[in-house]
């Protein structure tokens, strides 16, 4: 079924200075206090990580940002550490349309990984990149260079406004939703978005952990 395309309120954007201001307030002080009281979680997941093949225990990338701009994204690592080279092998595998790459059963992942990505504990390193700014705890997806040189300039929108570590998709359809559906939701947060929005997400998110929706492992 076809959907009606929806568009960006540019008030939503480019006004809203005391919302603005109070999310990047608590993006601050909420991956401040999450990084300190998380540090146990971080090091017995690095060793974890470091024990099942020697490699990094961090993987980054260049993501691309509010504003098409680009910015290194941290995460812990999840897959075996050549995973990039191999995707090209893997493209005709991809199970979602559109400009991203999605499948169940990764060769590439580890088996820490598939357990740390069952539970979103591979993104935690984000709070980093919210705690310096270039990514706020709730947001679209930030995509991958590769990625946008496919967008049209509907699917540009939702590079209007900070990616985030969870949005709508993340916390409701997750492996459900297709490129298009992800860009829709990504457009209705952007027009719905508010601290209470926000902070419904965030609950959302925290059950996701606990009780993981069927994410793509890739």
């Amino acid at each position: 079924m076809e959907m009606s395309q929806a568009y960006v309120d540019q008030a939503k954007v480019k006004g809203r200075p005391i919302y603005h201001g109070i999310k990047r307030l608590f993006d601050f002080l909420a991956s401040l206090v999450a990084l300190i009281l998380l540090s146990p979680l971080f090091l017995w997941l690095a060793i974890k990580i470091r024990s099942e093949d020697g490699g990094p225990v961090f993987y980054s990338q260049i993501r691309i940002g509010k504003n098409e701009k680009p910015f290194r994204i941290y995460k812990f690592r999840s897959m075996v550490v050549n995973a990039d080279k191999m995707k090209k092998e893997l493209l005709d595998q991809n199970e979602v349309e559109g400009a991203m790459f999605k499948m169940h059963d990764d060769p590439r992942i580890t088996r820490i990984g598939k357990f740390i990505r069952a539970h979103s504990l591979d993104e935690l390193p984000q709070l980093w990149n919210v705690l310096i700014g270039n990514m706020s705890l709730v947001g679209p997806r930030p995509p991958l260079p590769n990625e946008v040189e496919q967008y049209t300039d509907y699917d540009k929108q939702r590079l209007l406004v900070k990616p985030g570590c969870s949005g709508l998709w993340q916390a409701t359809s997750r492996n459900a939703a297709d490129f298009a559906e992800m860009v829709q939701l990504d457009i209705e947060y952007i027009n719905r978005s508010s601290v209470f929005f926000d902070l419904w997400i965030i609950i959302k998110t925290i059950g996701v952990i606990f009780h993981p929706n069927g994410m793509y492992e890739g």
